[in-house]
């Protein structure tokens, strides 16, 4: 089978691997969907040679890329528990794989693995970008029969993010929320934010993304180029702030902002990966009972969770997507995507 290899210097090959053979404990899935998501430009645009090392890693060798993998169990290894996997089941993929006994991994959070994960699917193990991905049962989250591929390969990176996020900041329906950045991931926060129930304040420099993000269901937007973001929050909010702010950028002014902007005893929750902030500590925090998070994408319940909240309140996720490609339009595809000007894309098999 061909699979997409992220070489560096924004190239792609389409390289041959062999059909996959499950092992002991292994499935195969025929992809269905296969998502474009942010991190992977780290690995895009990285030095030849060094697309593994972009966030840390090493260099196993040609990696088939994609981290959002969702399609139909079509052959199943032994010792494979038959209510864990079997034949024609529509699955996701959690795109972490850990030691599988340590306390993180057995409550679903493998990518905390005490053993350092052991494989990434799409950057240290092979992913989504081919005809067939091979990978544990384990690691296999069910796709509710009332969504579609489009929506499962969304929830295993992107859309799951934006869930794991707004379960860490507790969210409630009587809540306003304020999230920085309208791309793939505060989308689908501001999407599944608004679902619950709260009431969104979406921000983002790009006017386009703005009107994306009314149409996902936020009460109002803000664009930080022509406005004091602290005010124009405070003003929407009472005088109080936020109860809660989700910075999706990764730029430190917004990161900033994300903490100055939630009222006393608010909380602040950080997705983007990479880069820096300044805070000053007394005035933005303490003196303020501030609360601020970490988030790193979610966990294998979470990633259930999440499908399954999705599947009852008929959240159209499909909606992210603007741009859906053939696994042979790659290097069209993503020269697009790395312009950062339009949605989220999916490979469709």
């Amino acid at each position: 089978m061909k699979g997409v290899v992220f070489t560096g210097n924004r190239q792609i090959e389409f390289q041959e691997f062999p059909d996959p053979t499950p092992g002991p404990n292994e499935v195969v899935l025929e992809m269905k969907a296969s998502g474009m998501c942010g991190s992977d430009l780290k690995y895009y645009r990285a030095p030849a040679g060094e697309a593994t090392k972009a966030m840390g890693f090493g260099s196993p060798g040609a990696v088939i890329a994609g981290h959002e993998p969702c399609g139909v169990v079509v052959a199943v290894g032994q010792n494979v528990n038959p209510r864990q996997a079997w034949i024609g089941q529509r699955a996701m993929v959690h795109h972490y794989r850990g030691c599988g006994a340590c306390p993180h991994c057995t409550t679903g959070w493998m990518q905390l693995c005490d053993e350092g994960v052991a494989e990434i699917y799409g950057t240290t193990g092979h992913g989504g970008h081919a005809q067939y991905m091979k990978c544990p049962a384990s690691t296999l989250v069910t796709l509710p029969d009332a969504l579609s591929f489009e929506t499962g390969a969304a929830i295993a990176c992107g859309t799951g993010t934006a869930w794991g996020a707004l379960k860490r900041l507790e969210l409630a329906g009587d809540q306003t929320i304020a999230i920085f950045g309208q791309g793939p991931v505060g989308l689908s926060a501001t999407q599944l934010a608004a679902a619950l129930g709260a009431r969104v304040i979406a921000l983002d420099v790009s006017p386009a993304r703005l009107e994306r993000a009314l149409a996902f269901g936020a009460s109002e937007v803000i664009n930080p180029t022509d406005t004091d973001v602290v005010a124009a929050i405070r003003a929407l909010t009472h005088g109080l702030g936020a109860h809660a702010t989700l910075d999706a950028s990764s730029s430190p002014a917004a990161r900033k902002q994300a903490v100055q902007s939630v009222r006393t005893w608010g909380k602040a929750c950080y997705v983007g990966e990479g880069g820096n902030v300044t805070i000053d500590v007394s005035p933005d925090m303490l003196r303020r009972q501030v609360t601020l998070i970490g988030s790193w994408t979610f966990s294998r319940n979470g990633q259930a969770e999440c499908a399954q909240f999705i599947a009852d309140r008929g959240v159209d996720v499909d909606g992210i997507f603007t741009d859906r490609w053939k696994l042979d339009q790659a290097v069209e595809a993503y020269q697009l995507f790395d312009q950062q000007t339009a949605g989220k894309g999916v490979f469709l098999m």
